[in-house]
């Protein structure tokens, strides 16, 4: 057919003008294409050249760009246009096939406009980016031109009377309109940057955000397209498979999107509702504040959500269309390639709003939760102390509103637009079926609703389940604890086993939750794949007896599209019901916190001189927040701070209180009549018994408790900051220098003058990385001395007129108390003059005191000096210096090693060990690198994409090959039964499709069920093997692998393989093999379509590989970034008093925001992420549906199987993207099962010996006798001897002593005694037998030790003295009576099965080891091993513990280690060990004599 402009139809006159040219319409046509070529001709130079881009103006960072007026309705429009330029060529191209020849004239000018529309926003983009408004003026004239060529065209239509009827009318009309209305938006950019036709063009900055090079995230600020495709996201994705993703990368967030920007949005609505409420009691509505503060992006998400659900419906109509009219084409609409081509823009535009849907509502969520974050964070600092005393609001309270509330209020919100386009969705999709299939749709529609509430009910189901099992995994956790806290005990005791099953106890318990855990998940994923089936049975069979007519394939297919569309917003019905219930306890919650008491104003504190903010601004403030408000009404930090200390006043006082009465809470006063001074520049101490209100009297001044009458008066300027260490000490997550600077300035020779005087410099240079060492919760276990001496660093520090300081020697030995006195409180507060409030119990300090307040049950008994206090109270005098002299003895107790010492042993061994385990650990990595040939960045990346198939394996392992069997074999079934339902009615209808749907559904559950099921055994069997591996192992393990690490194995990775890996298996099958069998049924009705999959499979295959590597990295920052904000929260909760008195709230509220935008940024990018992924996915499957649609159109295939392939089409849609992400949260999830099966490699002790049990005698050992040959002893076969070549012979029922300087090998031999250690020579013969021969468990049971910590667990008294349950109560209380327990046990509810909490708290530490005494006693062993014993113990309590040991155990061996050589100088025999060796070895008066003995020196020395 020859080609022609306007055709050469027979005896056409397309080319005559006899009647004017404008009424020839070809001419007409002809002229159309003018503009469009005016345009191609004036960009393309520009473009090409990019002339646009070299005269940029503003230099803008990435390529974001400043928005020209009306940018987003230029997009909108230009996509319209578009739109309507590919209905205008399809209109054209079936208008041409109607011709006897081609009219080009048709369609080629809608072609060009559809090419100029698209150079047009190109154009526009690349001036945009330039700044460069003046080139805009070609596009006005374009604009221009094609709005009067469309206007001729149209006035010709109307002169023809060609009205609204004729789709080509319609069609120029709206071209018409769109032109217009892109005509105006020109003039309206033309009137704001006034760049044409005016003097004075106007010059614009970019925005704020745009200029701080910080901002990364560009959402807010990219083009349409981008935003609506996450373009801009490719540089990150593709990147991160060179170098992973961190937090310097992802960068700030914008302004609108930062806590600080929302908390004030949130905070104005709030009190905005606060001033409404004419009822004071009556608390502000959370939903209005937040509605008013976030409602508009929820409606603009929702009004996306729509659109996207009318678009949905699309498929199902257009694919009923295709099928129908496969043969037979009429009208345009009607013409299957446009039907085509109208699906697939379907499903683009409906994917696209609903990924602009989930964004705008992810956002907004987030948003919300940094306010919400931000407001609790407030009321914190503002709690005041009594409710967190009288514990009406708990630590657990707060960190429960922080993890858990805020995040169920942003779930909601996630949510929250299905709430109101579901039931839209449901009646939409009921009236589609209704048109379709008549009355036989409601028994369907039917069938589905009244399953609903049925899923209703096991979601309820699943949530009560989850409880019942998270309170079991508590409760395992906490003994797991327990178990590894005490594991040196239970291995010494040979008790671990009895432990250990304590423990399965409680995890059978778990288990069980677990099964019916799964149980529900399984029945709802049943519920899920079987009711669309069932619908469809009963829809189709009540079709085929109500009708008479046979269901057209079309109806069929488009019927089985709708109802698969119904499903979801069912399914999804019951998840968003849940939540909307938990949103509102969270919001109750909320709504109580924010109403609960708040300290009282701080004007006050300063008596009448009330410190207005202007005359704190005369001075420089630190830590000011630089984001302020611009009204100013909030600022995040009204308390000042000042950089430096003022000059003195000439006050004589600096805090006075007057007629003071003071409470906790209750209306009872805890202070009464208080009338106290504290003179300026002198140091006051208060004195009194324990619980007499000294604390509470600091606390008083500082404001934190409520007054009932009286005024607390405050020298002017003075309280701006008071140094505070409180009695409980309190560090930050923070370093060593972070925590004693505490957001002061530097110095290094006052930082270092402060370290002498608290005695941490030897405590630091323990630490690995010396004082940059990170301490707190996630960081290393300080001491409580040596916490307690960092607090007190912390106030001597801070450049502060006033110090309070609560008992701050409480924790600390004699020396280090007196070292502290004389240096930091004497001379480097006193030398400063500064006022210093010193309480505490050590009355040989009152001699240094300027002034005296003693205290007795709440109030003042004497105010004055000593001197004062001596003259007038003789009493009270003689009654201190009768305590002073007792003070002293305890003074005289010769300590060999002191608390302090031994804190830092323990923190050595801490380390010596870690640092052992971090060097294997190392060495482990260096092997792995070798492993791979090069390591350049192509590996590294590779290792990081590839999922850890072998750790899938062990998981499935885990399982039981029969369940993995079942699974595969099950799912494979099901999904072949479901083709097979499919199939049938597109063939034919047959008593076969009821029996196909039958076992559909059968399969359904057995499927689900084989899957959780699968999942329960893996994690019985994980977690038994993990458990006993540990127990098991030898204690070498546990000194060099950090508790927390272990913890980590049974607390969060138990949890993910308990509950997360089985719902991502089960999703990650089913979501592939629908996809599988979707593209084979695809490609079996059309197998032209597997020649267009390759391409498809190719660019899959890279999006998911992409997207894998930049989830897992987002995702490890998203949960990096969460711990240290939750921490940041508790530990502000815990030192509220100290944060207030030093006047930090600013500091602390400002490092709040930063860590809250810092998770906040990382979860937003990671789902952009996710959005980038689906937008992609998406658009793949709207591919795929477009070339399953052309090839079915070309193919010749029976329309039936036509509307089968295209239905399946429709559905990898839905799953593509659910396929990556899976495998992506699968591979996240397998890191846990390698990490837990990292730990099933550790070798276990040697537990068998190479004497059997029966051999050993019932009584060994009877005597007690011990003798070492040769002996050799090391912790490991990769580290040196500790002892070396020792002999020794130890009498039965000798008293022993052992002693010898720090890491001498005293307490190793103390182990070898238990075969803990490696002995590699020589050995230990006990009453005959070697004991590296015996089985571990019999030695060890019947041998006893003391420990220098004593270890209780929770339980009873009972468990602890005898866990085995073999001695009688008689045994029992005997013991409790030689361990001089028996009384306090008997005073007990319940006696010997008396509640022990956890660690044995509820015991002091004294009565603690006598119990450790009593256990050892109760076991009837001839042998008694004494670790230190008396180290950790007052004198008092060691007394006894020497005398049952000479009395109780006079016949047995007892061989002590000492701390103090004086507690072994009665011993009959003396072994002085040094490096490793035996240097000593006779009586201790013999050893005394020798004057040069090492034992001499050290009972001299006191070493």
């Amino acid at each position: 057919m020859a080609l022609s402009f306007c055709g050469s139809d027979r005896g056409s006159n397309a080319y005559s003008v006899d009647k004017g040219v404008l009424d020839n319409g070809c001419f007409v046509d002809a002229l159309n294409l003018v503009p469009h070529v005016f345009l191609l001709f004036i960009t393309f130079p520009i473009l090409f050249i990019g002339w646009g881009s070299q005269s940029s103006k503003v230099q803008i960072h990435h390529n974001t760009w400043l928005h020209f007026p009306g940018h987003n309705l230029r997009w909108i429009l230009t996509f319209t246009l578009l739109f309507v330029h590919v209905c205008e060529i399809a209109e054209g191209i079936v208008s041409n096939t109607q011709m006897e020849s081609n009219h080009l004239h048709l369609f080629l000018p809608a072609l060009m406009g559809f090419i100029a529309a698209t150079t047009s926003v190109v154009y526009y983009h690349n001036i945009e980016t330039a700044n460069f408004p003046k080139l805009l003026l070609a596009l006005f004239i374009y604009w221009i031109l094609a709005f009067i060529t469309k206007m001729i065209k149209l006035w010709k239509f109307a002169e023809a009377s060609l009205g609204v009827q004729y789709l080509r009318f319609c069609i120029t009309a709206l071209l018409v309109v769109l032109y217009g209305l892109l005509m105006a938006v020109e003039i309206n950019v033309i009137r704001v940057r006034k760049y044409v036709f005016f003097a004075n063009p106007q010059r614009v900055k970019p925005p704020e955000d745009l200029q701080d090079l910080g901002v990364r995230f560009l959402q807010p600020f990219v083009n349409l397209l981008s935003k609506a495709t996450y373009w801009w996201m490719n540089p990150l994705i593709i990147g991160a498979h060179k170098r992973p993703i961190e937090l310097k990368k992802i960068g700030k967030l914008p302004i609108a999107m930062r806590a600080l920007t929302n908390y004030i949005r949130l905070k104005d609505s709030y009190e905005e509702q606060r001033q409404k409420t004419e009822d004071p009691e009556k608390s502000p509505s959370i939903w209005k504040s937040m509605y008013r503060a976030f409602g508009g992006p929820i409606l603009l998400s929702s009004t996306f959500r729509y659109m996207a659900d009318l678009l949905g419906f699309a498929g199902p109509l257009c694919i009923s269309g295709i099928v129908e009219h496969l043969k037979t084409p009429t009208t345009l609409l009607q013409n299957t390639s446009v039907l085509a081509v109208l699906l697939f823009l379907a499903l683009v535009l409906q994917r696209t709003f609903l990924q602009a849907s989930y964004y705008v509502t992810i956002e907004t969520g987030i948003n919300l939760r940094g306010a919400l974050l931000a407001m609790i964070y407030n009321k914190i600092l503002r709690l005041s102390t009594s409710n967190m005393s009288m514990g009406e609001m708990t630590l657990g309270q707060i960190n429960n509103l922080v993890a858990i509330e805020t995040n169920q209020l942003m779930w909601f919100l996630f949510l929250c637009p299905n709430l109101w386009a579901m039931p839209v969705q449901i009646i939409m999709g009921v009236i589609l079926l209704y048109y379709l299939l008549g009355d036989s749709a409601l028994i369907g529609a039917g069938v589905i609703l009244l399953l609903a509430p049925v899923q209703y009910l096991i979601a309820t189901k699943l949530a009560d389940t989850q409880k019942s099992t998270l309170d079991y995994s508590t409760d395992r956790l906490k003994k797991t604890t327990e178990i590894l806290k005490g594991i040196k005990l239970l291995k010494l005791y040979a008790w671990e086993n009895i432990f250990c099953d304590r423990v399965e106890e409680t995890r059978g318990k778990e288990l069980t939750s677990l099964k019916t855990f799964a149980l529900y998940t399984s029945m709802s994923i049943f519920m899920n794949a079987a009711i669309p089936i069932a619908a469809v049975l009963a829809t189709f069979v009540t079709h085929a007896y109500i009708e008479e007519v046979r269901l057209s394939p079309a109806k069929a297919f488009a019927s089985l599209a709708l109802f698969h569309i119904l499903v979801t917003p069912l399914f999804l019905l019951s998840t968003v019901v849940r939540f909307a219930v938990k949103a509102l306890v969270s919001v109750q919650k909320l709504s109580e916190f924010l109403q609960s008491d708040e300290i009282g104003d701080d004007s006050w504190r300063n008596g009448e001189m009330y410190m207005s903010l202007e005359i704190g601004k005369k001075f420089k403030y630190h830590g000011d927040t630089k984001a302020i408000n611009r009204k100013g009404r909030y600022r995040m930090d009204n308390y000042e701070q000042p950089m430096r200390r003022q000059l003195r006043p000439t006050e004589t006082e600096d805090v006075a209180v007057n007629d003071g009465f003071f409470t906790w809470g209750s209306n009872l006063s805890t202070l009464t009549d208080i009338n106290i001074r504290i003179p300026t520049g002198q140091l006051t101490m208060i004195v009194g018994q324990v619980g007499c209100g000294k604390s509470s009297l600091l606390l008083a001044m500082l404001g934190e408790m409520q007054t009932i009458s009286g005024k607390v008066y405050w020298s002017n300027k003075n309280r701006y900051s008071v140094a505070y260490a409180a009695q409980k000490s309190w560090l930050l997550n923070a370093t060593v220098e972070e925590n004693i600077t505490f957001g002061s300035p530097f110095n290094k020779q006052r930082y270092k003058a402060v370290i002498d005087a608290c005695s941490l410099q030897p405590d630091i240079d323990l630490l690995p990385f010396g004082d940059q060492t990170e301490i707190g919760e996630r960081g290393i276990n300080l001491s409580g001395g040596q916490r307690q001496r960092i607090c007190v660093a912390r106030a001597l520090y801070q450049n502060t007129n006033i110090v309070f300081l609560d008992d701050p020697f409480s924790a600390l030995d004699i020396h280090l108390s007196d070292h502290l006195m004389q240096e930091g409180i004497l001379k480097f507060l006193q030398d400063d003059k500064r006022t210093l409030v010193l309480v505490t119990h050590k009355l040989q300090y009152l001699i240094h005191a300027d002034w005296i307040i003693a205290m007795k049950d709440g109030s003042v008994l004497r105010e004055g000096t000593l001197k004062d206090i001596q003259t007038h109270d003789v009493e009270l005098y003689e009654h201190w210096k009768t305590l002073m002299n007792r003070q002293d003895q305890e003074l005289e107790k010769t300590e060999m090693e002191s608390q302090t010492t031994l804190e830092r042993k323990t923190l050595r061994r801490a380390f010596y060990s870690r640092e052992a385990k971090n060097q294997i650990d190392d060495e482990d990595e260096e092997e792995e690198v070798e492993e791979d040939d090069d390591d350049n960045m192509s590996t590294t990346t590779s290792r990081r994409s590839k999922i850890q198939w072998k750790m899938c394996c062990r998981y499935l392992s885990s399982g039981g090959f029969l369940m993995v069997f079942l699974m595969v074999s099950s799912k494979l079934a099901k999904h072949s039964v479901m083709v097979a339902i499919d199939y049938w009615l597109a063939v034919t209808r047959h008593c076969l499709f009821i029996i196909l749907c039958g076992a559909g559904i059968a399969l359904c559950l057995i499927t689900s069920l084989t899957v959780e099921f699968l999942g329960v055994a893996a994690a019985t069997n994980l977690h038994h093997n993990l458990l006993n591996k540990i127990i098991h192992a030898p204690i070498r393990f546990f000194d060099v692998t950090p508790l927390g690490q272990i913890l980590n194995r049974f607390s969060a990775d138990t949890n993910i393989i308990d509950q997360h890996i089985p719902p991502t298996l089960e999703s990650l099958t089913r979501s592939t093999l629908l996809c599988l069998s979707a593209i084979g049924v695809i490609a079996f009705v059309t197998p032209a379509f597997l020649i267009a999959l390759v391409p498809l499979a190719v660019a899959f295959y890279f999006i998911q590989k992409y997207f894998r590597v930049a989830s897992k990295d987002l995702q490890d920052l998203d949960d990096s970034t969460q711990l240290p904000l939750l921490c940041h929260f508790s530990e502000t909760a815990e030192g509220l008093t100290t944060i207030r008195a030093f006047r930090h709230e600013a500091r602390f509220k400002q490092r709040m925001l930063e860590l809250t935008d810092t998770n906040n940024t990382a979860y937003l990018f990671l789902s952009a992420a996710n959005r980038w992924l689906e937008v992609r996915t998406d658009y793949l499957g709207a591919v795929i549906v477009l070339t399953a649609a052309v090839a079915a159109i070309w193919s010749t295939s029976q329309s039936g199987l036509v509307g089968l392939g295209l239905t399946y089409a429709l559905t990898v849609t839905n799953y593509l993207n659910w396929v990556v992400r899976n495998l992506a949260d699968l591979e996240v999830q397998m890191a846990a099962v390698k990490k837990v099966n990292s730990f099933l490699s550790t070798e276990s002790e040697n537990y068998e010996g190479s004497m059997d049990v029966s051999q050993v005698p019932e009584d060994w050992p009877q005597h007690g006798e011990i003798k070492i040959h040769d002996l050799c002893v090391r912790y490991d076969t990769m580290l040196k001897p500790v002892l070396k070549h020792v002999n020794t012979h130890i009498n039965p029922g000798q008293k022993v002593g052992i002693c010898g300087r720090t890491g001498s090998g005293k307490s190793s031999l103390s182990l070898a005694f238990f075969n803990m250690v490696d002995v590699f020579e020589g050995k230990i013969v006990i009453d005959g037998i070697d004991i590296c021969k015996l089985p571990l468990q019999t030695l060890r049971s019947r041998l006893s030790i003391i420990l220098q910590d004593p270890v209780l667990f929770s339980g009873s008294i009972r468990l602890n003295l005898d866990p085995e349950r073999t001695c009688t109560d008689d045994r029992l209380w005997e013991a409790l009576e030689i361990a001089q327990l028996k009384n306090m046990v008997k005073a007990l509810p319940g006696g010997l099965d008396a509640v022990v909490t956890e660690g044995g708290e509820n015991f002091s530490v004294g009565q603690r080891q006598l119990f450790c005494l009593a256990r050892a006693f109760v076991r009837k062993s001839s042998i008694l091993i004494m670790d230190e014993a008396t180290a950790s113990i007052d004198m008092a309590t060691e007394n006894i513990l020497q005398k049952v040991v000479m009395t109780a155990f006079a016949d047995r061996t007892v061989v002590t280690i000492a701390h103090l050589v004086s507690s072994i100088l009665e011993a009959e025999q003396v072994l002085v060990f040094s490096s490793g060796t035996l240097v000593e070895c006779d009586s201790a008066p013999n050893l005394l004599a020798q004057e040069n003995s090492l034992f001499s020196i050290l009972v001299r020395t006191h070493k």
